[in-house]
């Protein structure tokens, strides 16, 4: 009897074992397929191995990451609530929110969304700036910190209706997660999603190798025609996100106003750190460290890395002598090949 099951069973183990084998060599055999577009006020490139185009899929993911995080968007679940109209918030909402509160409480409130205020009235925000000195900084202080803000039935609460969100530093590595999620739902096993400098990299790029991805050296560039190379960076599996303050930034009076806000203190920050580069397991993650780092300093940002192996970092600096320079974390070393 038993005998008779096994002789029954096994033309199917084979057909399976078959069948697998034959999906298996349709991805490996599949073109890469290349999209490009324009999202949440920048661009998206994509780069995925498989047999059919999705650039209409990727895009119905990307414009709900929108109709959650955009303040651009004036019918999105940010923009409703900042304007405190009550709205239930989405998944994706809520996610994004979680990851943000606990960044914010890893960097001691270096990263915090409700930053938006200050955001705006320095001119980098989603609404035109009013002006900025001393009192008004002291002012809309008050309506900033994650205290400030929670869950509540469902709902997001605010303490105050001038209390206001703002997730532009996270929104675009959140939004190559999202994408990164739909290419493993559908099995794709090499891809490459960048959305304004936020990138998230699995398996081989067409050369069957890692992906190679470029980190600009900072010099000031206000219309991003720059792309000289600092380093290049070899990377799979993993979420990689760059801030600085080299292209978002302007002049007034002589003084030069880079739109990376400490929220802690209401003001531009001024530190010798030029550009931040995270890789972690995830883009959104990637995306909120390096936003934290420049706010911190170097030596904060150096001190909280020892605290997280998992988060590996490049940093290009100005030295003691008015230099550029670099240092990175002991794990960045496995991605450079360049330096040492």
């Amino acid at each position: 009897m038993k005998n008779k099951q096994i002789r029954w069973q096994l033309p199917f183990l084979i057909l399976l074992i078959v069948g697998t084998v034959l999906i298996l060599r349709r991805h490996s055999n599949a073109p890469y397929q290349n999209n490009q577009g324009r999202i949440f006020g920048t661009i998206y490139n994509v780069t995925y191995q498989y047999d059919k185009d999705l650039q209409k899929e990727i895009e119905t993911e990307l414009k709900k990451v929108d109709a959650a995080l955009s303040p651009f968007n004036d019918t999105s679940i940010i923009t409703r609530i900042n304007r405190n109209e009550e709205v239930i918030p989405d998944s994706l909402f809520l996610r994004v929110f979680d990851l943000a509160k606990v960044i914010s409480k890893e960097t001691n409130s270096a990263f915090d969304i409700t930053v938006a205020p200050l955001v705006n009235a320095w001119g980098f925000g989603f609404k035109a700036g009013t002006g900025v000195d001393s009192l008004t900084i002291d002012s809309l202080r008050q309506y900033i910190g994650f205290e400030k803000v929670w869950k509540e039935n469902g709902l997001i609460v605010k303490s105050n209706g001038n209390v206001m969100l703002d997730c532009s530093s996270i929104a675009k590595g959140y939004g190559s997660d999202v994408v990164a999620a739909l290419f493993d739902r559908k099995g794709i096993r090499n891809y490459m999603i960048e959305i304004g400098g936020e990138i998230v990299m699995k398996g081989q790029n067409q050369k069957k190798g890692l992906w190679k991805i470029g980190v600009n050296k900072p010099i000031d560039d206000s219309l991003s025609l720059n792309q000289e190379l600092q380093t290049i960076l070899s990377i799979s599996n993993r979420g990689m996100a760059t801030s600085g303050n080299y292209r978002n930034f302007y002049y007034k009076d002589g003084k030069k106003y880079a739109h990376t806000i400490d929220p802690r203190t209401g003001y531009p920050v001024q530190h010798s750190i030029l550009s931040a580069t995270v890789i972690a397991k995830d883009c959104a993650t990637a995306d909120a460290y390096a936003t934290a780092f420049m706010v911190m300093g170097l030596d904060s940002a150096k001190l909280l890395c020892a605290r997280h192996p998992e988060l590996d970092a490049y940093f290009i600096y100005t030295d003691e002598n008015g230099e550029m320079a670099t240092c990175f974390t002991d794990g960045m070393k496995s991605y450079l090949k360049d330096e040492k």
